[in-house]
């Protein structure tokens, strides 16, 4: 048998865990033959892998904005939190600025700002007005095989979409 390139598929963690549920079952002797079929299970794996990636990016783009805004006035750089030191959710802060992101149901993650005077809005939609939602929620869609995709009004999302137009307009807000 040829050596296996695990570099030519995208995701291969559901492999390396069914190998490991094995031998753990073969070990402690506990079978569990329905574990894939747990929905609320999918979506706990499923959107703690979004935020995650969601944070990820920020980082990265964040990072990057800094960087290029170093050499000119550094309190006005953005910094990232978590906010209750979990992995449900992380926090963008600037100019008494605040944006959002947490994973407030294992099929739901909400975005949006807080301003220092308490007020929580939405980011501004080029088909809105104004933001007349206090925060915009991404949910999980579970399709068939247990697919699970991220929609925003119920239109998939792109991550990079996403923290792309998020962070543009938490640059803009928050310059003021």
């Amino acid at each position: 048998m040829d050596t296996i390139n695990v570099n030519d598929y995208q995701n291969v963690s559901w492999i390396e865990s069914l190998a490991l549920e094995e031998v753990n079952m073969e070990e402690s002797g506990i079978i569990r033959f329905n574990d894939h079929l747990n929905t609320q299970q999918l979506l706990e794996e499923s959107s703690l892998n979004f935020v995650n990636k969601l944070k990820d990016r920020f980082e990265f783009y964040v990072a990057l904005f800094n960087q290029y805004r170093s050499n000119r006035d550094t309190s006005r750089s953005i910094k990232i939190f978590r906010i209750s030191n979990t992995v449900n959710d992380f926090i963008l802060f600037r100019n008494s600025l605040k944006l959002i992101v947490a994973r407030r149901a294992p099929d739901v993650v909400s975005i949006g700002f807080l301003a220092n005077n308490g007020g929580l809005f939405s980011a501004r939609l080029a088909n809105e007005n104004q933001s007349i939602h206090a925060i915009h929620e991404i949910k999980a869609h579970v399709g068939p095989f247990n697919t699970i995709s991220w929609r925003f009004q119920g239109e998939p999302v792109e991550v990079e979409a996403l923290v792309k137009y998020y962070l543009t307009e938490f640059v803009k807000q928050s310059s003021r």
